[in-house]
This record gives structure tokens, C-alpha cells and sequence, in this order.
């Protein structure tokens, strides 16, 4: 029986994170698309009100038209205290927050750092350092493939892309983990007396903490660039690039810095983890790629619209509007939940199927329109290297123990993944 049968759909509340760290979300996406695709979320003491955008359709039309559905009051569910949207609202000078025109202007200045040319000339790095990671646990037989593995191939891309120094990457995942999993009380370790693990509280605390210690890191960085020789990493390209006659000022160069590291970790880390976790659920899936390795470009796209490691973005009505004939006003708040577009039966065939050869596959999870992922390039190369690696190499790994979930709404990962294997 559903786990969310005895809730009528009024009571249904996606932003709670506990929904997601159970993993019933798909149970109540997929009611929601039956019932409700345009559902109204009253808010909680936690978070603010919003509507929930369930279709394919819908969150498509949404995304393509920023001048009625705008980005610039955040992209993530908010909180519901008012005194708590100074905070949150700093978050609207970075690039993903941004609408057209100064959207467009920002991101061309790092565009050519992620074309198609520049993936593919990074590939033979990426390859030697998955080599790197798989030689360091090949001998023992077991690993934690989020820890070991799957966190650590992003963060050297992103980072080396970004100069950061090797000796400050194991800080970069220590802080993304506080930003993006402030709501988890794992990643709560430095909370003041009297603030309790796993409340409200704890998690804006945290997630203001890796706020304002990266800040402070790239803040540093920065002054030693100013000071010094710059060289070809992005840091320093955007210390000297220009937009309409004028340079980026500090403040915009660290929100910057910011987005790039956090969004070009976390995501992909989730992916190369669910996506080992899809292979131990599929065996047969797993055989298949095994049997034929033409299939790998078509099952990283599985992996991708079957994970969906970033669960929503939201968009604020800039104008009264409708959609699927229901009135939302001005100022109201959509959230789009990619999960379950990307299961959307009226798009999908047999979508809750894992199908490494599924043709076509246009998912969302890289999002559509103007904000369309900068780096999805990357993210697809480094999932199609680590599986091509490790199936290589083991092709008998195994999720080998309960899966640990991140306790967040807004991120759909995996903390801890133990894998078994052969030792060699």
C-alpha cells in the first residue's frame, strides 16, 4: 500500500525534507500528476508556501519564459520566517539567480571554459584521476563509493578547473557538504549551545556557516591573485574579464567562485552514486552494459532523468497568471520538481523502468532554457569515464549495505553508499 494513501492531497507537503531522506517522493509525485499536477503547498513552520509543478509541460513552459516567471527572488524553496529572507535573498547576485539581460552577459564569461572543445580536452585528466581513485581502493575489497569515489572525481575537476590548490579540495567538500546539506544533522557539527541537531534552526545555522567560510577562503584567494601572477584557471578569469565596459566586482567574482564549486561537485557526486545504486537494483541493466559498451553515451542520460540529483528550482509569477487553469498571482512562488517530470508518463514510456538504451530520453534534469546547466558537459563525461573505469576494472561492484540519504529537499543525494568488490 502507498505510504501516502491515508494523506488527502491538501495535506501533502514535498518541502518537508524528511519525505525525501524516506525516499516517498515518487509515490507522491506520481499521485500528484494524476490529481493535482498544479498543487498548492500551504507552507510549514519551516518553509514559506509555494505551488508544486509536476509535469513535463508545465515546468518546460515555465522555464522558457523568465520575463513571467523570474529567478531573481531565489531558486529554492524559502524559508518561512521573514527575518530569515535578508539571508536567503544574498543569494540573488549569483549567475543562477539571475534574469536576462545581465544573465546572459555574466555567463558568457565563462562559456568557453565548458564548451564541447573544452570537455573533450579534459578528458584524459579525468580519466587518470578516476585511475587514481579506483587504484586506492582496489585492494580492499569495499569501499564507501560516496566518500571514496563519487565525491572526490567532481571536486579535483571543479577545482583544478578553478585553481584551487590540491591541499584545500577535502575543505571545498567539507563546505559544499554544509551549503547543500545544511538541513542534515551529520553536516550540523558546529552548532551553538542550545541550537538542536536537526531543527530549523540548525540548518540555517549550518548552511550559513559554509556560506561565509567559502567566502572567506575565495576572499583570500582572491587578494593573493590581485597581488600576483594569474594564470589560465577560471578564478582568474573572471577577476580580469569585463561586462559592459566595467569589471565584476569583488563581491560578484566570489558569488561567482561560489556557485561553481558548490554546483560542480555536489550534482555529479549524486549522479555517479545513484547511478551505482541503479545498477545493483538492475542486475540486468548492469549485464547489459557489460555485454555492450556502445550503450554507455545512452546510459549516462539514464542515470541522469533516473536520479535527478537536483530535486527542484523554483521561479516567482512576475504577473497574474494560469496554468492548467489554475490562478496564480503575482509574487507567488512555483516549484518545479524535476524528479517527477523526468517520470512523467505522458513523455516517458514506462518511466519508473531503468532502460540504459532508452531512445528518445529528453529529460530535465539539467533543466531547459536560459539556466540550462552550465556544466552538464562535464557532468555526463565524468559519469560515462567512472562507469567505463570501474566496470572495467570491477565489474562485479555491488551496493553492498543500507544507502545513507541526504536529509534535503532541494538535493536528492546519497551521503554514504558501501560497495563490495573483488580485491585485486
Amino acid at each position: 500500500m502507498s505510504i501516502i494513501a491515508p494523506l488527502r492531497i491538501q495535506e501533502i507537503d514535498l518541502a518537508d525534507p524528511d519525505v525525501h531522506l524516506r525516499n516517498e517522493q515518487h509515490d507522491i509525485f506520481r499521485r500528484l500528476r494524476a490529481e493535482a499536477p498544479i498543487h498548492y503547498n500551504t507552507g510549514s513552520g519551516e518553509f514559506a508556501p509555494f505551488w508544486s509543478v509536476t509535469k513535463y509541460a508545465d515546468v518546460a513552459k515555465i522555464s522558457r519564459n523568465p520575463q513571467l516567471w523570474s529567478s531573481e527572488q531565489g531558486i529554492s524553496i524559502p524559508p518561512a520566517v521573514a527575518d530569515q529572507q535578508a539571508t536567503f535573498n544574498t543569494f540573488g547576485r549569483m549567475l543562477i539567480v539571475m534574469d536576462p539581460p545581465r544573465h546572459v552577459r555574466l555567463r558568457r564569461l565563462v562559456n568557453k571554459g565548458f564548451t564541447p572543445r573544452a570537455v573533450a580536452m579534459i578528458e584524459p585528466e579525468i580519466r587518470r584521476i578516476t585511475g587514481t581513485l579506483l587504484d586506492r581502493i582496489q585492494s580492499r575489497g569495499s569501499c564507501d563509493f560516496v566518500v571514496d569515489v563519487a565525491a572526490q572525481l567532481p571536486l579535483a575537476v571543479i577545482c583544478s578547473m578553478m585553481g584551487i590548490a590540491e591541499k584545500d579540495w577535502d575543505l571545498m567538500f567539507r563546505l559544499t557538504n554544509k551549503v547543500l546539506g545544511a538541513g542534515d544533522p551529520e553536516y550540523q557539527d558546529e552548532l551553538s549551545e542550545g541550537v538542536a541537531p536537526g531543527s530549523p534552526a540548525a540548518a540555517r545555522e549550518t548552511g550559513v556557516q559554509g556560506f561565509t567560510q567559502m567566502f572567506a577562503y575565495f576572499t583570500q584567494v582572491l587578494q593573493e591573485l590581485r597581488g600576483g601572477r594569474r594564470g589560465e584557471d577560471i578564478t582568474s578569469i573572471l577577476i580580469d574579464a569585463e561586462v559592459d565596459g566595467e569589471k565584476l566586482s569583488d563581491e560578484e567574482v566570489l558569488f561567482f567562485c561560489f556557485l561553481l564549486v558548490v554546483a560542480g561537485n555536489e550534482t555529479t557526486r549524486n549522479a555517479i552514486s545513484g547511478g551505482l545504486l541503479a545498477f545493483s537494483e538492475h542486475p540486468a541493466e548492469k549485464a547489459r552494459l557489460l555485454a555492450d559498451r556502445s550503450l554507455y553515451d545512452s546510459a549516462v542520460e539514464e542515470i541522469i532523468r533516473w536520479v535527478s540529483p537536483v530535486t527542484h528550482m523554483t521561479r516567482v509569477a512576475t504577473a497574474d497568471t494560469e496554468l492548467r487553469g489554475q490562478r496564480i498571482k503575482a509574487g507567488e512562488r512555483v516549484t518545479m520538481w524535476y524528479p517527477s517530470v523526468n517520470r512523467d508518463e505522458d513523455v516517458f514510456v514506462d518511466p519508473y523502468r531503468f532502460d540504459i538504451a532508452r531512445t528518445p530520453n529528453e529529460h530535465l534534469a539539467f533543466g531547459i532554457g536560459e539556466h540550462f546547466c552550465l556544466g552538464a558537459g562535464f557532468a555526463r563525461l565524468e559519469l560515462k569515464v567512472i562507469f567505463q573505469e570501474l566496470f572495467s576494472r570491477m565489474p562485479e561492484i555491488e551496493v553492498s549495505g543500507p544507502v545513507e540519504r541526504l536529509r534535503s529537499n532541494f538535493i536528492g543525494g546519497i551521503k554514504h553508499l558501501p560497495a563490495a568488490f573483488t580485491a585485486r
